[in-house]
């Protein structure tokens, strides 16, 4: 099932590399744009100013150049991706992490998880929730 384009920037090339794993093993067809580092994303989100938005962004919060909350506060801060999910994919369960992520835009805070099988299932559900049509009864 295509579902459109997702944005993940992640230094740790494990990760980018498991996430698509991860997609294509649940036959998720999507076209993920990976970004090393924050910058590389916020230069994408400049160069595509007339372009249309992602349908999701996964985002690290610690890495090099400018990490994640330097990201989303940009991202945020501007309207032109307004209702695009942003998604915090993180090492880090630290509270402080969870509520500023929060308190800059992020719509969901996830900690990496520790298995392949849990990263399967954690994808198929942020599909479910984030990137599948949801049809409203009357």
């Amino acid at each position: 099932m295509n579902n459109g384009q997702i944005l993940m920037a992640d230094d740790d090339a494990d990760d980018r590399f498991l996430v698509q794993a991860a997609f294509e093993d649940n036959d998720l067809i999507n076209r993920i744009v990976f970004f090393e580092d924050g910058e590389q994303l916020l230069e994408y989100y400049i160069a595509e100013e007339n372009q249309d938005a992602p349908n999701l962004i996964f985002l690290d919060l610690n890495m090099p150049k400018r990490d994640g909350r330097e990201v989303l506060r940009v991202i945020r801060k501007n309207t032109k991706w307004d209702d695009v999910p942003i998604i915090i994919f993180s090492t880090s369960n630290a509270p402080d992490d969870v509520v500023a992520s929060y308190q800059l835009g992020a719509n969901c805070y996830i900690v990496k998880p520790s298995s392949y099988e849990e990263l399967k299932d954690l994808v198929l559900n942020v599909h479910k929730f984030w990137l599948q049509p949801k049809a409203i009864s009357c």
